[in-house]
């Protein structure tokens, strides 16, 4: 005998209202993640017991309507109207009523099993709401539980509801969203009720459904609505303008509904002070929110600096002991001379340094990213942000993206996701490069401390502010280009829930950016960086002529490098480490100090460079170039995938790295026209 098929349950809701802390207390370690086949949306599945057998539950992306376009919606309804879900829980901001019933009411619709979670109810309760659950449930024909996920709330019930309505028949509900249409376009769907089964009968699936291209019936009943699907479809050939109409008109009488019925159950005791109100006469106004936000960045940005270097010395020095051992063991087990070195001096030490320079800034960076976001402040940068990337024919959520960017340029790429409209989602992930990541921190660092700020540590935070203030306007610049260009279009406008403000959970946010984000990044970063050492250390002993084939590529970038106020050397360290940005100043000092392995780059550093021809004007030039030249590999692997496309993944490589050629060759030109080069 097969299988028992275990009940499915969707999770529905908006963005911020707790779902996923719900998913999470849910399923607690029974969870996976990963993609909607065929799509980039990520998608969360975990079990949970129900009725003391277990159950599956799937974490739907948080969307605010099952009418948008965007590929987070289309995944959601596809899912519960088409998929394999039993019932749906669909999670609502108890605080928020008005605003998120109509995304419920359209689910109740679609699915026959339906539950209505009243999430947050302890923050509505805070600012006065109350809300009556038995009268809703009345209103609304489907069990009303009210929950605070993040306590523990209300969760019992929650399982209860969800039993007593998969024991119970499939109650199909009618919101009377046909009314708005034309009578004879409803005569339509009326026939289209008739070749659906009785179980499934509901307006609303048909309306999904003849604008959805799936065979998801018997083949029998399929040719049926295939030929009726064609009918619906002629209705409107040519009558854009009329479908539009209907589209709008179907949305409003949700709306609607919905008002009345917050109205009926929904009581507010404005004497009670609300904090999220007066927090954000602070964070919402210019005169003081963009000052609030830049500093908050700032203090991010400087912590992360700062405090990557004590761990970052540290694990350094732990591989450099563990490489001992290791190479004691090689020897002891007599193997090869050039095979010790190949490992160690190559893959090894290249691995090493990635870890080393890379995982310290991230595990500083994505908790405090992630926190921002917890507590509510994240979605306010970037509502602050958003008039400037409009402006530049951007996507406002594009600030959110860039932000994460800071942190590792693939995990922004991936983070574009949240951009509905394909073309500004492309513009996104074709700019996001223009921020330096964390593998390109300590380089800019370093040859600030160096060159421009020696003996002035206040220098340093003034040259980190015009670095970043550098590529966001460059970001900025390139996305008003593209918009005007090849991505040209009109900006699309979006929904950003602003939630209110609450008490980070520190455990969950240790685990989500130290696992869902820093781990996963660094895994992609060290598959690059391993097989990047082996190269390295194999271009250092090919012998060429004269030397050997590593400076036979330094010799040929020479007169490029020298345009760009750099050199052969230079350019050959930011093209080796195309793996990693990490290892770009090692492959240099190698270079350098012709020892044909990595080196670290310590209190000699400075001298060294000097040696070899650098000055403040080359500093200069290595910082802009390293705020624009080509992705790392696990960036190009990630807008590969993430755009499903080679030609965009080689204009992502050639854009920053031509406007990184010109900018260098521009300045130093200018440094050689007054005298200062």
């Amino acid at each position: 005998m097969g299988e028992e098929k275990r009940p499915c349950i969707a999770l529905a809701g908006n963005p911020n209202t707790g779902k996923s802390t719900l998913f999470n207390a849910l399923t607690g370690l029974k969870q996976h993640t990963g993609n909607w086949s065929g799509k980039t949306v990520g998608r969360a599945e975990g079990r949970f017991l129900l009725g003391g057998k277990e159950a599956v539950l799937v974490d739907l992306p948080g969307i605010y309507s099952l009418f948008s376009a965007g590929a987070e919606e289309a995944c959601a309804r596809d899912f519960l109207a088409f998929g394999d879900a039993d019932a749906v829980a669909v999670v609502v901001d108890a605080s928020a009523l008005e605003r998120h019933l109509p995304l419920a009411l359209q689910a109740m619709e679609l699915m026959p099993r339906c539950v209505l979670c009243l999430n947050l109810a302890d923050e509505a309760e805070k600012k006065g709401i109350q809300i009556d659950d038995k009268k809703l449930s009345a209103l609304t024909g489907v069990p009303v539980v009210k929950t605070a996920a993040r306590t523990g709330r209300g969760l019992s019930d929650l399982t209860a509801a969800l039993e007593k309505v998969m024991e119970q028949e499939p109650h199909v509900r009618h919101t009377p969203f046909h009314k708005a249409l034309p009578a004879d376009f409803g005569k339509l769907l009326a026939e289209g009720e008739k070749l659906l089964p009785e179980s499934e009968n509901r307006p609303l699936l048909l309306d999904f459904l003849w604008q959805n291209e799936e065979d998801v019936l018997s083949e029998e009943v399929g040719e049926e609505l295939r030929q009726w699907r064609t009918r619906c479809n002629g209705y409107f050939a040519g009558e854009e303008e009329a479908l539009a109409v209907y589209r709008k008109e179907r949305s409003l009488c949700f709306q609607k509904r919905a008002e009345t019925l917050t109205a009926d159950v929904c009581k507010k005791d404005k004497a009670k002070a609300d904090t999220t109100a007066r927090m954000d006469k602070l964070f919402l106004r210019k005169r003081t929110g963009v000052p609030l936000m830049l500093l908050l960045l700032a203090l991010v940005f400087w912590i992360t600096a700062v405090g990557a270097n004590v761990p970052s010395q540290w694990l350094m020095s732990v591989f450099t002991q563990l490489g001992t051992a290791c190479r004691s063991a090689l020897v002891s087990w007599g193997s090869p001379v050039w095979l010790e070195s190949l490992l160690m001096d190559g893959v090894f030490l290249t691995v090493s340094w990635v870890v080393s320079v890379m995982l310290p800034p991230m595990a500083i960076f994505f908790p405090m990213f992630t926190l921002l976001e917890d507590c509510g402040l994240l979605p306010r940068i970037a509502f602050q942000l958003d008039g400037l990337f409009r402006r530049a024919g951007a996507h406002g959520k594009q600030a959110l993206t860039l932000c994460m960017g800071f942190g590792c340029n693939a995990a922004g790429v991936t983070a574009c996701r949240i951009i509905d409209s394909p073309r500004e989602r492309l513009i996104a992930i074709l700019t996001n490069n223009f921020v330096p990541c964390n593998g390109r921190f300590p380089t800019i660092l370093l040859l600030t401390a160096v060159f421009l700020s020696a003996g002035r540590p206040w220098m340093s935070g003034i040259t980190l502010f015009v670095v970043i203030g550098l590529s966001v306007g460059m970001t900025l610049l390139v996305s008003f280009f593209l918009s005007r260009t090849v991505l040209r279009g009109m900006p699309s406008a979006f929904v950003l829930e602003l939630p209110p403000f609450r008490r980070p959970q520190i455990g969950q946010v240790l685990v989500r950016s130290l696992l869902d984000r820093t781990i996963f990044v660094l895994g992609r970063a060290m598959t690059a960086a391993a097989p990047a050492g082996a190269i390295i250390w194999l271009l250092q002993r090919i012998p060429v002529g004269d030397g050997t084939l590593l400076t036979q590529i330094a010799m040929f970038l020479e007169p490029l490098g020298g345009l760009m106020g750099l050199s052969g050397p230079i350019l050959m360290a930011f093209l080796l480490g195309l793996p990693a940005n990490e290892i770009v100043l090692p492959i240099l000092l190698m270079f350098y100090s012709q020892s044909g392995m990595l080196v670290e780059g310590g209190s000699q550093t400075g001298a060294m460079l000097a040696a070899n021809g650098w000055t403040w004007t080359t500093a200069v030039c290595a910082i802009l170039f390293s705020l624009n030249h080509f992705p790392c590999a696990t960036t190009l692997l990630t807008i590969r995938k993430e755009t499903g496309s080679r030609k965009w993944t080689a204009i992502s490589f050639l854009l920053p790295t031509i406007i990184g050629i010109c900018l260098c060759a521009a300045v130093h030109g200018f440094f050689c026209l007054f005298g200062l080069a």
